[in-house]
């Protein structure tokens, strides 16, 4: 427990010894361009940060962006899960599917908030957004997944004549589960920066992405960066939530799907 305990200190001194690397190397560019419009000082930023965080419209904005990314992700993850695993199941739906995720992923994001902007209206788009963009990665990832099951464990389970909830609880699910998660890591950070993309074209009333462009509109660069700063800060307190979650949930899924003795 000591050793854990000293261990975590270490992780953790090293992180903030690296984040001060990074603030006293922003304050050295400042210092040389001396231009607040192209990059204000992270003082000014952090200042601005913290008159933000004090306003109404910070956390309305703060709340409905992170509905968006999380409902988007919820709907992605559903049907990535789902279309996933009819492609690795059947040939046909692999074949029938195939092709639009590769256009998907070969179609420019702005491409796609353009047409959302015609579809939706200006708060939905951005959901429809991270749908589309998060779709792929998870589809991908349970494809790959259901396809890297061992062949002989499935030969093995047919000569037995093992149930197929027992042959999906014991052999696919443990295959899939890692793949799962690392999609749904990978998502979180696509899923924010598309979603907060398609808030500064459609600008819905209370959303990061508005708060960005009202920024750019008044080259007001210290809420610019403020708001880049709060955009992180969700995007990886999402990821540490979701990742933690996904863990325990793998250590349960993986001493259920052990045999038991």
């Amino acid at each position: 427990m000591k050793d854990f305990i000293i261990a975590k200190s270490k992780a953790i001194l090293k992180n903030i010894g690296i984040l001060l690397i990074y603030l006293l190397i922003w304050q050295l560019v400042y210092s040389l361009v001396q231009r607040e419009v192209y990059l204000p000082s992270p003082g000014q930023v952090f200042m601005r940060l913290g008159e933000l965080i004090g306003e109404k419209s910070f956390w309305q904005a703060v709340a409905m962006s992170m509905y968006r990314v999380v409902w988007g992700l919820f709907l992605a993850t559903i049907l990535g899960v789902v279309f996933g695993s009819l492609a690795g199941w059947s040939k046909f739906c692999y074949s029938l599917m195939h092709p639009l995720v590769v256009a998907i992923k070969s179609t420019p994001a702005i491409s796609f908030i353009i047409i959302a902007l015609i579809w939706f209206s200006s708060s939905n788009a951005p959901i429809f957004i991270c749908v589309l963009m998060c779709f792929p990665i998870i589809w991908t990832n349970i494809l790959t997944g259901i396809q890297s099951v061992d062949q002989k464990l499935l030969e093995m389970a047919k000569v037995y004549r093992v149930k197929k909830w027992d042959i999906m609880q014991k052999i696919y699910f443990p295959s899939i589960l890692p793949y799962f998660t690392a999609a749904i890591i990978t998502a979180i950070g696509m899923g924010w920066k598309v979603s907060v993309a398609a808030e500064v074209l459609s600008h819905p009333r209370h959303a990061v992405g508005s708060h960005l462009y009202t920024a750019k509109v008044y080259l007001d660069s210290s809420s610019l960066f403020a708001w880049t700063l709060v955009v992180i800060t969700l995007s990886l307190i999402l990821e540490k939530v979701l990742s933690y979650s996904l863990n325990k949930f793998n250590e349960r899924g993986t001493k259920h799907a052990e045999p038991s003795s």
